[in-house]
């Protein structure tokens, strides 16, 4: 099974352990599923993590490690093809690497673009509770 985790669910996951998106990261890195991921997403990881809200919050270890991990492990995927689909043109990149990857599942928090389509060709995009449940159901 080959996913894609939102950009906010890999933040989540270093912030508050214990929770869907923290359970999903610790799956993949147990080799639960694959997880695909591209170059726009790691740059993406790496600026959002700058903002004053993560800094107080999170390391700069903690996010290189996430990076490098990404990096090492991922399916990464690039060029990226061109998308525009999302109500949120920011997150077509995150369509595009589903579509890349042939990804079976998008993990996304964003109730009002991404949720919203429900899918994206043969991926479906799900909540990080739903996902959980996929996998441990």
């Amino acid at each position: 099974m080959r996913l894609v985790l939102d950009t906010n669910i890999l933040l989540s996951a270093l912030m508050v352990r214990g929770t869907p998106p923290d359970r999903l990261y610790e799956e993949w890195r147990h080799g639960r599923f694959q997880l695909a991921s591209a170059e726009q997403q790691l740059e993406e990881l790496r600026r959002v993590s700058r903002r004053p809200f993560f800094r107080e919050r999170l390391t700069a270890s903690e996010i290189g490690r996430m990076i490098n991990d990404i990096r090492r492990l991922a399916v990464i995927c690039d060029p990226l093809p061109p998308v525009v689909v999302s109500p949120d043109p920011n997150d077509d990149f995150l369509l595009a690497i589903a579509q890349a990857a042939a990804a079976d599942y998008l993990v996304t928090g964003d109730k009002s673009d991404l949720l919203a389509l429900g899918a994206h060709g043969h991926t479906r995009i799900v909540s990080p509770r739903a996902m959980v449940h996929i996998l441990n159901g």
